[in-house]
């Protein structure tokens, strides 16, 4: 905060913020005024703030979790980032750019086989690909297939191992958490009328649901293989009606 005096300080992960930080921060935002550590005199520091973070700041706050005042005092302008899921068309822009930083730091040079290519941008670009980690799950897996291409090259067995360790990291999930989430939304006495089957499916949409920016593009990644056999799609309207069956609706999940 001293260094930013006149100019402009960036805060990542704000919503790691314990709350003497946070007191500290809303005190040097209003006040212009901090307590350096290990000093007894007050600094005074006039900055803009820039804040990211992955946090939903608003579930925080209700969970008492992040100060109410503070967030009142940032939440001036508010930009989502979406996600790699949400934005694809990066994806295949970037292999090349990883196998370059790849080559950078390895000392040598790894190239994909055309196959090889092809089959790993089907997936990465498919509703399977939940890129939960966005690019840095993207850089992991072109790291490790990088690290394990024979004689520097990728090729179609390298690519499969490497679908099928991603897709396995993905839908690892405790039932635990599933069997929460839906007690949650749905009360104990309603989830205890669901059979099994359902309760599997519909905590696995909710999930979804909530990774999700809006509607369509929940009905996008979970209906993303029988859309391509309609003529015409209503992938919202579809999970709209879905999640209806079990009295739940999108802005009760999100």
């Amino acid at each position: 905060m001293r260094a930013a005096d006149g100019g402009i300080l960036f805060l990542d992960e704000i919503g790691e913020l314990g709350s003497d930080e946070q007191a500290m921060l809303l005190r040097a935002l209003e006040d212009k005024v901090f307590l350096p550590m290990g000093s007894d005199r007050e600094v005074n520091s006039d900055f803009q703030l820039v804040a990211g973070t992955n946090r939903d700041l608003v579930a925080l706050v209700r969970e008492g979790r992040f100060r109410d005042d503070l967030f009142a005092r940032i939440n001036l302008w508010t930009f989502h980032m979406p996600g790699l899921r949400d934005r694809i068309e990066d994806i295949e822009p970037n292999l090349k750019y990883e196998l370059e930083q790849y080559a950078r730091r390895a000392g040598k040079r790894v190239t994909f086989s055309k196959e090889a290519r092809e089959s790993f941008l089907k997936f990465a670009v498919s509703h399977e690909a939940r890129w939960e980690g966005n690019f840095r799950d993207l850089n992991g897996a072109i790291v490790r297939m990088a690290t394990l291409a024979p004689g520097g090259r990728i090729t179609t067995e390298v690519v499969r191992e490497e679908i099928e360790r991603l897709s396995a990291g993905w839908h690892a999930q405790p039932d635990s958490e599933g069997e929460e989430l839906l007690e949650e939304l749905l009360g104990k006495e309603r989830l205890n009328a669901l059979d099994l089957f359902d309760r599997h499916q519909l905590a696995s949409v909710i999930k979804v649901c909530r990774e999700s920016h809006t509607l369509s593009d929940a009905g996008r990644i979970l209906f993303g293989t029988s859309r391509e056999k309609k003529k015409t799609v209503n992938d919202a309207d579809r999970l709209r009606k879905y999640l209806g069956r079990f009295g739940l609706d999108w802005r009760e999940i999100k």
